[in-house]
């Protein structure tokens, strides 16, 4: 069954893509947090917003856990630093290491439980029918990564921060948080408003040259 699409217009395209790429290019990652409070219906926006994307079959194949409490973000704190601990002393390679000596970060991750919300995102490897049999997802990694980038972008979009984080192994919060089987964690993003004396390290994107080719 399909229905009527019902454009949506504007007047200036060029001008509104204009400002819309203005917008996004000043995003970034950010690692210092305010505790400034986030309502939870701006949460609820954001992640009904990332809901919306599109998905393999319309599967929808994601969770977006959303957390404020206080003893819980310590507890994911706690686990996600111990696997970190693991992984800046001898799990992660020389070359990466080096490759995020620029961002100078470690194994401690305060952003976790000083930032009003964190959101977990659970990809749903397959979907569990009433009788426990297993129901296909498709392209769900690419399903779920499209769902997190508009999720990022309606972060920005509202005057907020977030940082892409993924403790590996991530195992731990599907323990923590009693996911089904079926849900994996995919990734892990602190939500607020930057600190006051927030930085970040001076990057470069690359030009339009390195990153599009045109056929015409």
């Amino acid at each position: 069954m399909h229905t009527q699409y019902l454009a949506h217009t504007v007047a200036d395209p060029l001008s509104t893509s204009l400002k819309y790429r203005e917008l996004l290019e000043k995003r970034r990652s950010i690692r210092f947090f305010s505790e400034k409070p986030v309502s939870k219906q701006i949460i609820e926006n954001i992640l009904m917003t990332a809901s919306s994307a599109p998905s393999g079959a319309n599967k929808q194949p994601w969770t977006f856990c959303a957390i404020s409490s206080a003893s819980l973000k310590a507890k994911i704190r706690e686990a996600a630093e111990k696997e970190e601990y693991v992984n800046y002393n001898g799990r992660m390679s020389d070359a990466w290491l080096e490759d995020l000596k620029k961002f100078d970060t470690n194994w401690e991750k305060p952003f976790i439980d000083i930032a009003p919300w964190i959101v977990i995102i659970f990809k749903h490897s397959y979907e569990l029918k009433e009788n426990e049999e297993k129901a296909t997802n498709y392209y769900v990694n690419e399903s779920v990564g499209i769902a997190a980038g508009m999720l990022i972008s309606a972060i920005h979009n509202c005057g907020l921060v977030t940082l892409t984080h993924t403790p590996s192994p991530m195992d731990f919060l599907s323990k923590l948080l009693e996911r089904p089987k079926n849900e994996k964690p995919f990734l892990l993003l602190p939500i607020g408003y930057p600190a006051e004396d927030a930085t970040v390290p001076e990057l470069k994107k690359k030009d339009a040259e390195e990153v599009i080719v045109w056929f015409e």
